[in-house]
């Protein structure tokens, strides 16, 4: 994230390039900051960065490491004692079956659980006074319980307890722990009381259809700010998705979609409203994978009610981590 201090005017130019580390780059406007999204050709690498004065510039400098070097002796000797390890058993019941294929997964590194909203921004309400910044907290921690239960990856959540995390710095935390996946959880809402089931989406300048229009602008703009999906703002998630990394991922976000809605769809016995694509701006900046899974209605009271017990989070979290290994085990052979 680079803050920008001044009131003189400029723009950002993109150039022609050639690099043996960096494939792409992009960025994205925020009111006083941009965030800078560069895709690399290499996982093993360094980078600093300084500032020029006449004329104003950032420099970024990036440099290759080679993989034999960068490795320490307790590094390679942990590499070592890994060989052929077989991850512990799920404690879960036998039933859950979350256990699937987890030793499929051990190649992975990091994946990101992004609970939606939080603090002074509620999300949706049910009639009950449900809050789905609650309900998606307590599903995004046994999201990561599930996980860490069943394979050795790192674990990291955007919150972990009830507060503020602005969109854009969702997707900067992801892109700083360089995730392997980035899964978004929230509770959907619809005027159509009886609107019920699980919709799995994954980024897209147009909507599959108004109502996923109607709750990417909901999702997009919380109700402090009161701004709408202008054209301004539809620009700019265009040119992050062609123009940036998250548009080499779309395929794959595709697919991890419609793995997590086939399960949330086993499992819960909820309706399929199927693998949608809007233009929500937590996924946007996302330079993995990335999919924004809401789990039930809370405005239909019977779904709010499930939403609050316990067993109905544990279901919701194990079916979206089956979705992922089963992801996993079939993108792994392709």
């Amino acid at each position: 994230m680079v803050n920008i201090s001044t009131d003189v005017p400029f723009r950002i130019q993109r150039g022609a390039f050639e690099s043996r580390i960096i494939k792409s780059f992009g960025w994205s406007k925020g009111k006083d900051f941009y965030i800078l999204a560069i895709r690399t050709k290499v996982r093993n690498f360094s980078y600093d960065y300084f500032t020029l004065s006449d004329p104003p510039k950032l420099v970024i400098d990036f440099s290759q490491i080679d993989e034999e070097k960068s490795e320490t002796p307790d590094s390679l000797k942990q590499k070592e004692a890994s060989r052929g390890k077989v991850p512990q058993p799920s404690t879960a019941s036998p039933s859950s079956r979350a256990q699937t294929g987890s030793s499929s997964l051990q190649g992975m590194k990091t994946i990101v659980i992004d609970p939606g909203h939080g603090g002074l921004e509620p999300g949706a309400r049910g009639r009950f006074g449900t809050l789905e910044k609650n309900v998606a907290l307590e599903i995004g921690l046994k999201l990561r319980s599930v996980i860490e239960r069943n394979f050795p990856s790192r674990v990291v959540l955007t919150r972990d307890k009830d507060l503020n995390v602005s969109l854009e710095n969702r997707a900067a935390l992801a892109n700083n722990n360089k995730a392997d996946f980035f899964i978004s959880i929230h509770a959907n809402s619809s005027f159509r009381k009886d609107a019920h089931g699980s919709e799995t989406y994954f980024l897209s300048r147009d909507a599959t259809d108004e109502e996923a229009r109607k709750l990417a602008f909901l999702e997009n703009n919380p109700a402090e700010f009161g701004e709408g999906i202008t054209g301004k703002s539809e620009d700019e998630i265009q040119m992050i998705l062609w123009d940036m990394a998250q548009s080499a991922y779309l395929k794959q976000s595709s697919l991890l979609a419609e793995s997590i809605q086939k399960e949330l769809n086993l499992l819960l016995r909820t309706s399929n409203r199927g693998v949608k694509q809007a233009p929500f701006t937590v996924l946007a900046g996302v330079a993995c994978p990335a999919v924004l899974v809401e789990v039930a209605f809370i405005s239909n009271p019977r779904e709010e009610r499930s939403l609050t017990r316990e067993g109905f989070q544990i279901n919701v979290a194990q079916a979206i981590y089956r979705g992922l290994v089963n992801y996993i085990k079939l993108y792994s052979q392709k």
